[in-house]
């Protein structure tokens, strides 16, 4: 295992003019050559589950010999190739070196029905807790600005990297204290390098950006990290005021949002932006572009958390309040 991992991280840091795409290759044929099959009881003691999805289930463990709590996750392969599963395995392994990202912890496995393999251990659940889906309300300022610390910092390493998430939202950071002191971005099942020909999900969700929301069923496009950038500040605005700017970035709300945006001092501002400060406005603004051209990069969010954020309370308009996302 040891010297599997060791390859692994070798493949990480292949010099150019090897790319992303390239070091990814590389990494996912390593790992195929010899992954493992166990059954998980033979070394690890199940302790619970700590969420499910489409994709599976994450259960927390203990290993046996080591002593040491883990999450550990179960891909169905029914639902999964050895690749897909291999390539979200090796992003994650080539990520864990950055604080605010969920890094896998170099055991990787397959059983009889599930690819699986382990990764750190959030013990305050995801920041999709914290919210109140019903109710309409956000999170404290404070809180939100080392979300948005944390995740640009994130977002702008994956980038260096060469990497796009494009699962952007509360769902998939994960808490290590629930005052956000400290949170990890995870689940890369639908990461890849940049430039990836990427087609739309079958289901627009609002933090989708509207290049892929107008993509035809057959057609697609480059992934970038402006996709990343957008779905910063669609989460941002759910922090700040618990409730969605819009269903998806084609619906009325966001057509008023783009008509604003193109001439602010034409058009009115959308009713329910009028708690933000101009700061605000002006950082969400940017990250919110609707051509993704001229949108401004996650990392631009590090520039505004010194400055005021939200504008004292005030009744404001009807809301589209959140409903959960988790599902793909």
């Amino acid at each position: 295992m040891q010297r599997r991992r060791e390859k692994l991280l070798s493949a990480m840091t292949l010099p150019a003019p090897w790319g992303a795409e390239q070091q990814l290759e590389e990494m996912v044929e390593l790992m195929a050559q010899n992954l493992p099959r166990l059954e998980v009881t033979e070394s690890y003691t199940i302790l619970r589950e700590l969420g499910s999805g489409s994709y599976g289930h994450v259960l927390l463990a203990v290993h046996q010999l080591q002593g040491r709590q883990m999450a550990l996750k179960f891909i169905e392969k029914r639902d999964t190739e050895l690749r897909g599963f291999l390539s979200e395995y090796c992003i994650s392994l080539s990520l864990a070196a950055h604080p605010c990202i969920a890094g896998a912890l170099g055991i990787a496995f397959q059983t009889q029905q599930h690819y699986v393999f382990a990764q750190e251990l959030a013990p305050a659940r995801d920041l999709f807790s914290l919210l109140q889906p019903q109710v309409g309300v956000g999170l404290a300022e404070l809180p939100v600005k080392r979300c948005a610390l944390q995740l640009a910092s994130a977002l702008e390493f994956m980038g260096a990297k060469g990497l796009v998430h494009r699962d952007v939202k509360p769902e998939n950071v994960l808490l290590l204290d629930p005052e956000c002191r400290r949170v990890k971005l995870t689940d890369f099942g639908l990461s890849c390098p940049q430039g990836t020909a990427i087609e739309a999900l079958p289901e627009s969700l609002p933090y989708t950006a509207p290049e892929l929301c107008r993509l035809d069923p057959s057609a697609r496009l480059p992934a970038q990290p402006s996709l990343d950038a957008w779905a910063l500040g669609v989460l941002l605005f759910c922090l700040l005021t618990g409730y969605f700017p819009w269903h998806t970035a084609a619906d009325r709300h966001y057509r008023d949002f783009a008509r604003w945006h193109r001439s602010p001092r034409v058009r009115p501002r959308p009713p329910h932006w009028g708690r933000f400060t101009s700061e605000a406005q002006e950082m969400l603004r940017g990250l919110l572009t609707p051509d993704p051209s001229q949108r401004s990069p996650a990392s631009m969010a590090m520039a505004y958390v010194k400055c005021p954020w939200l504008e004292p309370e005030a009744p404001g308009p009807s809301r589209i309040l959140l409903r959960s996302s988790r599902c793909r």
